[in-house]
């Protein structure tokens, strides 16, 4: 669409007069949040220094707290400034890494200072489906390393209890309460209300269990959506009631029957049906944290909290020359961008990893849903020619679905956990049209003015003809026959066999491994343990990609969105254009590798 003149009636001097106006507004507000800025670094600076000054020191007799008070996420944040952007300047909450976490708590099963571990779950669990798993799986090894793991809560969610059930003894507050009532989905379908507004969704896709962008074209959901969704959530709840009933030598039957009859609520409910040990109060639980740590009273107790113990044991071998990268590919797939995994970003960093000859090999750790295919096949392309050089271990942390599995495919072994959400061998291409609403709503009429039949077919402000849809299913299908032609040189399968299993469905982790999609289970720590040992190191140290901004990299950035928001602010008319071309990046030849849902399961 070319640039066309803005033809108006207003006074000149008058719009003069407002915009420099506005412009001069709009600079102190810029000012403002420089200097806003500028003291929250000189801040963060001292806080920074701080947290560096005290080093953690154990006790020389101590028990390992772990209360999940901070959230567990792949990278962790400790970083306050993380979160800043031109319209937030709040302060991000902390956050503890996954590795690191789970790097104390196997450190703890060898330390002789550790006594045992308190997990006091009141706070709930803040983390992902398959990061609970592993946590969870860290817990189990330290139970096998001879010393005992004991579980309180004032009141267990389902992930708490899950978690918990791990323990050698589980405890609750004597009025407390847990929520069994296994795992549920909700879905939204969107084209009733579309249809309302006269926005019109068509979706060009490759695979019957491709479901992505149904809600904007159904009112309701598909018998094979329905059914794979069924099918995963089954897997996830199975998964959880096998691991509960080992650990509590409960039959699984039974447990589920429990939840069925909504039999689990209040305390006594847990403890005659074998759920918890004992119902205490909270007196009564710090008797029992004394007698076990063999003092008389609370004040003697010496607890550490993980994130402590963390930091005081959990450090880099910086004496070892020889490496193991671990590259986190953690988001959605785009081409440009400073989140996600952006292929700008990416593919240098996946070079720079290839070309440094004390890097041994690569951990590919993917948590994303997909996105754009081709960020994800342009990345691939780089991690086959790391490939050529160094072995890719591929970790599956909540999701590696769709873009998530093509750039795991073709790697050496994929690991992965039980609720991994994976598969989604699909693609699809999305086309928004909003003629009628503009229309309806605004009174707006809309004139193509075309030098060929098809010129005006990504305007957004008409569907798709025939021709024109068929010509967007033919790079469908072209990226679709890609997509499982890798698959099945990566797995050594047939192509045949990829499609039967393809089709855009989604498979946990449980599932992926029966039918080939992952090699084995187990969570990022296994996988390092493996590349260590399939490359025959013993004395090397982590190095992670990509590398974390600094500080006053986020400041800059975000003072550099506040700068174009201000210019924007300044001009009305920046502001309708600029609407305008972010609705028109959503069509054109764009297709998508992606999960049809991002599911937040409550627990």
């Amino acid at each position: 669409m070319g640039n066309y003149p803005i033809i108006n009636n207003y006074n000149i001097n008058m719009k003069g007069f407002l915009k420099t106006l506005l412009a001069a507004f709009v600079g102190t507000l810029v000012a403002l949040a420089i200097c806003f800025f500028m003291f929250m670094g000189f801040i963060g600076s001292i806080a920074l220094l701080s947290s560096q000054e005290s080093v953690p020191v154990v006790p020389s007799s101590a028990i390992l707290q772990i209360d999940f008070s901070q959230a567990i996420t792949e990278r962790g944040n400790d970083d306050p400034f993380s979160g800043l952007s031109s319209f937030s300047f709040e302060l991000a909450p902390k956050s503890m890494a996954l590795l690191p976490a789970i790097r104390a708590i196997e450190n703890a099963a060898t330390d002789p200072s550790v006594k045992f571990i308190y997990l006091n779950l009141s706070s709930g669990v803040k983390m992902g489906i398959a990061q609970l798993e592993e946590i969870r799986g860290a817990l189990e090894k330290f139970r096998q390393s001879g010393k005992a793991v004991i579980a309180y809560a004032t009141n267990y969610s389902q992930g708490a209890y899950y978690l918990a059930s791990v323990a050698d003894k589980i405890y609750m507050q004597q009025e407390g309460s847990a929520q069994m009532l296994g795992i549920g989905v909700n879905m939204m379908f969107f084209k009733d209300l579309l249809d309302k507004l006269g926005v019109q969704v068509q979706l060009i896709r490759h695979g019957k269990f491709k479901a992505a962008a149904e809600q904007f074209i159904a009112s309701t959901i598909s018998d094979a959506n329905r059914r794979q969704n069924q099918e995963m959530i089954n897997s996830i709840w199975n998964t959880w009631l096998t691991s509960i009933g080992e650990s509590r030598d409960i039959p699984v039957k039974v447990l589920n029957d429990l939840v069925n009859n909504l039999s689990l609520g209040n305390a006594q409910s847990l403890v005659e049906n074998k759920i918890v040990d004992e119902a205490v109060t909270a007196p009564q639980m710090v008797e029992k944290l004394c007698t076990l740590f063999g003092v008389e009273k609370e004040k003697n107790l010496k607890l550490i909290s993980l994130d402590k113990y963390a930091k005081a044991t959990v450090k880099p071998n910086i004496k070892a020359k020889e490496k193991i990268a671990v590259l986190y590919a953690n988001g959605e797939f785009i081409m440009k961008g400073s989140e996600g995994i952006a292929a700008s970003r990416f593919c240098p960093a996946i070079s720079k990893i290839k070309a440094d000859s004390t890097i041994k090999a690569l951990v590919l750790r993917i948590n994303s849903p997909g996105g754009d295919a081709q960020a994800a096949q342009m990345i691939n392309t780089e991690l086959q020619l790391l490939r050529k050089v160094k072995p890719v271990i591929v970790s599956f942390g909540d999701y590696a679905a769709s873009g998530g599995y093509w750039i795991a495919a073709e790697s050496d072994k994929i690991f992965t956990d039980k609720t991994t959400l994976t598969g989604s061998i699909g693609v699809f291409s999305l086309m928004l049209n909003i003629g009628k609403g503009l229309k309806k709503h605004l009174d707006i009429n809309t004139v193509a003015l075309t030098t060929n039949a098809h010129s005006d077919m990504f305007s957004g402000m008409r569907p798709l003809d025939g021709a024109e849809q068929k010509y967007m299913q033919g790079f469908v299908e072209d990226i679709y026959v890609e997509f499982m032609d890798l698959v099945a040189t990566g797995r050594d399968l047939s192509v045949s066999y990829v499609d039967s299993i393809g089709q855009g469905r989604v498979w946990t982790g449980a599932e992926a491994l029966k039918i080939k999609l992952a090699d084995e289970f187990g969570g990022l720590s296994e996988a390092i343990a493996y590349t260590a040992s399939y490359v025959g190191l013993d004395n090397y140290r982590i190095v992670e990609y990509p590398t974390v901004k600094t500080s006053v990299e986020k400041i800059m950035e975000a003072l550099n969105e506040v700068s174009v928001n201000a210019s924007t602010l300044s001009d009305p008319y920046k502001t309708f254009e600029r609407t305008y071309s972010q609705l028109k990046t959503q069509n054109g030849i764009k297709t998508y590798a992606r999960i049809p849902y991002l599911y937040e399961f409550a627990y």
